[in-house]
This record gives structure tokens, sequence and C-alpha cells, in this order.
């Protein structure tokens, strides 16, 4: 144990979450270049939850018995959990990507925490803490500033901007539904039960657009398939997993950082490998939001991933990606 208190184990898993997920924005980015969004992410999820439903339940619990199949009720709730989470939310950051750059889009999904309080405070009619209500005003604030109409070299796409805002509340309406829908206890089937769903949806909204009939899978770079199979590899499974044991083994308040950390790890890797500009309006903007994330965080007394906390199902993913 060092100063900090963490094990080395410890250190490791955040380390994998702070990087693993942060540079799920950089690989989506590459991965839509030469295949349609919504195509890429049914895809990743579908492969995701595939792996995780099998290892699920195909693992012994601790009394050394495997988990039942999923009741037809625990399947309507995954897939209404999924289609949130993982085509409202993931899949149109995948759409927005290509239109704004992978910072950008990681920094206005860190609103998530605060469309989270938001719906939450108003969902239950609770009166909101002056601090979090400061936090939403300073968070929202920040957000305006990254998506309002501007002109010439740096400016950010609008409409891009607007969808990754769609998305992140997409994220946190999925996430406040999950709390207390019907879901196997076993987070691994649990989740994996919501990735195919929502990998299932996001093909179907996919084939709907017309994207099969476009597709060439000729035209799909080496690059865009490495970056789908990190996606299922480590942005699904193991940045997933590691996530699981930090939830059991760390103080939240350690865990929660990743919501403020990940932006920054985007940001700076979308900058160093694909030579996108950190603006002077992407430095104010994001340092505002991370700001308000931080103070919501602090003040909400729970993390800013809203599900139950013994199945820890998917997180604020990929912040969602």
């Amino acid at each position: 144990m060092g100063r900090s208190g963490l094990s080395a184990k410890a250190w490791l898993a955040l380390l994998a979450v702070y990087i693993i997920w942060g540079s799920t924005y950089l690989a989506i980015r590459v991965a839509v270049r030469t295949v349609p969004p919504l195509l890429a992410a049914g895809g990743r999820w579908l492969i995701a939850g595939t792996l995780m439903m099998v290892f699920g339940l195909r693992s012994r619990g601790g009394n050394g018995e495997r988990p039942e199949w999923p009741s037809a009720r625990q399947w309507v709730s995954a897939a209404i959990i999924g289609t949130a989470l993982c085509l409202g939310g993931n899949g149109l950051v995948s759409v927005a990507e290509k239109r704004i750059s992978s910072g950008m889009a990681a920094l206005l999904v860190a609103t998530v925490p605060l469309f989270v309080a938001l719906f939450d405070f108003v969902r239950n009619r609770a009166r909101m803490p002056m601090a979090v209500l400061g936090g939403l005003a300073l968070g929202f604030g920040g957000t305006a500033v990254l998506v309002r109409p501007q002109h010439g070299a740096g400016a950010v796409d609008t409409v891009g901007a607007l969808t990754v805002i769609a998305a992140a509340a997409a994220w946190a309406a999925g996430s406040l539904y999950a709390r207390n829908a019907s879901l196997p206890e076993r987070p691994a089937v649990a989740t994996g039960m919501e990735m195919l769903c929502g990998g299932v949806a996001s093909l179907l909204v996919s084939a709907i657009g017309g994207d099969f009939g476009s597709f060439h899978p000729g035209a799909v770079s080496w690059k865009s398939l490495l970056a789908i199979g990190y996606l299922v590899v480590f942005g699904s499974l193991v940045a997933f997993s590691a996530y699981v044991w930090l939830l059991r083994n760390v103080r939240i308040s350690i865990v929660t950082t990743y919501a403020y950390v990940n932006p920054l790890v985007a940001v700076l890797l979308g900058w160093l490998i694909l030579n996108e500009r950190v603006t002077s309006t992407v430095f104010i903007g994001g340092s505002i939001i991370i700001a308000a994330v931080a103070i919501i965080v602090a003040s909400s007394g729970e993390r800013p991933r809203p599900i139950d906390g013994n199945r820890a199902d998917l997180a604020l993913e990929e912040l969602p990606t």
C-alpha cells in the first residue's frame, strides 16, 4: 500500500479506467472514418455483449452455482436500458464524431452527471441543494460555450455538438431507469444483456437508415477494424471489469474521478494522435464543464454512475462511448 492507501492492483485498475475509457473517443473517431457510425457501434456492442453474456452464464457464483437464464421481464428491462445507453448514448456519439473531434465529444459527454442530477431532482421533485444548483448552472454554461455557433478556423460543428448533448441526456435517462429495473444480479449477465439489446437496436436503426445497402466491406480500412476490435476488447470488456472491481474494493470518491479524467485523456490523445485542435474555446468550455462535474459529484454523495452498485451494470462507459 502506498501513501495514498491504494494497492498496486488498485492503481492498475484505476489507470485502466482512466486511459482505456478516455481513449475510446479516439477509437470511435477512427472507426467511423470508413464504417457507418451505427453499424460500427451495433457490431461492437453485439460482439461484446455476446462475450460478456457467455462469460456471465458460464461462471459460477459464491455458492458454486451458475445463474439462471434471464426472465422475459429482465430482457424487457435490458432492452430499454441497452437502447438508451448503447443506441441513444454511444450510437449518437459515434454519429457525432463524423462531424466533431473526439476531444470535443468527450468534453460534451462529461455533462452526463449534470443531466443525471437534473433528471433525478425533477423526477423526485426534491429540493435541489445550492451546490448542485450552482454546479448545474456552471456546467450548462460551459456547454453553451462549446456549442454556440462559431465561424472561422476551429469552429465547432453545432449539429455534431448538439447530437452529443442528446447522447448525454439519453445516457443519463437510461442510467436512472436502470436504478430500479429488474435485472439479473450477476453484473456480467446484466451488462451482456444490455449490450446485446443495444447492439441489435443500433443495427436495426442502421439498416433502416440504409447503411447496409451502401456499405462496402472492401472500403473498410484496417485502422477502423483495429479500432472496433479495441473498443470491443478493451473498452467494453477489460475496462468494465476493472471498473466493477474498483467499485467493490476502492472508495467511491476515488473511483468517480474517472468522470473528469476521461475527457482530459481524450483531448490529449486526440491532439497527439489525430492532430485535433485544442482552441481557447475548447479549453475554457471544457474546464468549466469538468469543474461543474466535480462540484456535482462532491455534492451528491454518490457516484456519477447512477446504477445499482450491487449489479454494477454499464457504467458511464466510455462516458458513453
